[in-house]
C-alpha cells in the first residue's frame, strides 16, 4: 500500500467499551493490535476481555475466545452473574476441535455476531483420558484461529490467560516462542487481546518479562485498598499508535456497563 497522508496511517479502532476510558485513547485499540490484559487474580481481566468481545458481537462482529483454565460452565454461571443476556448473540461453546464446522453450520441468524468459546480445559482433559499428547498448543491454537476465519469472518481472539499457555505448551526457548506467538496473530490481521496474570508484587507484566516490550498495548487492572475498601482501577499503561491518558482510573461496573472514573476516587457517582 502506498502511503500519501496521515490519514493513511490511521486505523480503525475497537472500543474497551469502558465509559470514560475510551474517550481518553483516542476511542479505543487500533485494530490488528496484540494487546496485554495484565492484573493480579480479582481485577476483573477475563471480564473486562468478554465484554469487548460481546459489545463487538451486538454489533455483528465475530470472536474467540480460548479459555485454558475456566470450564465454560463456570463461566457461564459468571456471565448470567453479572448480567450478559447471551441470546443476543450467537455464543458457541467447543470442547471438541472436531465439531468446529458443525457449531458454526448451526448458526441460524446470521445478522448477530459470533462468540466461539474454546474450552481448552475439557479439550486437554478428554486427550488425556484417550491418553493422547496434547502436541504444541500455540500451534493448535494458530490452526484454530484460522480455520474458524476461513469459515466466518473474524475480528477479535482472546487467550486467557498467557500463564496457563506458558504451563501446557513447549516453552524452551520463550523470547522466540513468544515472539512467533504475537507474530502470528499480527498476520492473521485481528486484534488480539493476551489476558496475562501479574505477581502480587506487580513488579512485571508477564512472567518472562518481554511480553509487554513486544505487545503493541497494555491495559493494567489493579485493586488497591483505600478507606478500608478494595477499589479495582485501570491504566493504559502503553497503546501503540495512539495518544493515551496514562493516569490511573477508579473502575465502576453497574447495570451492565463498566465506567472508568476519573483520579483514582471510589466511584460514587450514579
Amino acid at each position: 500500500m502506498r502511503i500519501t497522508s496521515e490519514q493513511d496511517f490511521k486505523k480503525k479502532r475497537i472500543p474497551l467499551y469502558i465509559e470514560g476510558l475510551d474517550n481518553q485513547m483516542e476511542g479505543g485499540i487500533p485494530e490488528g493490535h496484540v494487546v496485554l490484559i495484565c492484573g493480579t487474580a480479582g481485577t476483573m481481566k477475563s471480564t473486562v476481555s468478554f465484554n469487548i468481545l460481546y459489545n463487538e458481537a451486538l454489533k455483528g462482529n465475530n470472536s474467540i475466545y480460548f479459555s485454558f483454565e475456566q470450564p465454560y460452565n463456570n463461566f457461564l454461571q459468571h456471565l448470567f452473574n453479572m448480567g450478559y443476556d447471551l441470546n443476543k448473540v450467537n455464543f458457541i461453546v467447543i470442547d471438541d476441535l472436531s465439531e468446529i464446522n458443525q457449531e458454526i453450520s448451526k448458526i441460524e441468524d446470521k445478522k448477530k455476531g459470533t462468540i466461539l468459546f474454546v474450552d481448552i480445559s475439557a479439550i486437554r482433559k478428554e486427550l488425556k483420558r484417550a491418553r493422547t499428547k496434547s502436541g504444541d498448543w500455540v500451534t493448535a491454537i494458530e490452526n484454530v484461529t484460522k480455520k474458524f476465519k476461513s469459515l466466518i469472518d473474524l475480528k477479535l481472539i482472546v487467550l486467557d490467560s498467557l500463564s496457563a499457555l506458558y504451563i501446557h505448551a513447549d516453552f524452551k526457548e520463550p523470547r522466540k516462542k513468544i515472539f512467533f506467538i504475537f507474530e502470528t496473530f499480527r498476520d492473521l490481521d485481528i486484534t488480539s487481546l493476551m489476558i496475562s496474570e501479574m505477581q502480587l508484587d506487580k513488579q512485571k507484566y508477564a512472567e518472562y518479562e518481554v511480553e509487554d516490550f513486544l505487545a503493541d498495548g497494555v491495559v493494567v487492572l489493579h485493586l488497591t485498598e483505600r478507606h478500608r475498601k478494595v477499589t479495582r482501577e485501570i491504566s493504559v499503561a502503553k497503546m501503540r499508535g495512539t495518544s493515551c491518558n496514562h493516569n490511573i482510573f477508579s473502575l465502576d461496573y453497574k447495570n451492565g456497563k463498566f465506567r472508568a472514573l476519573y483520579g483514582g476516587e471510589i466511584p460514587l457517582v450514579e
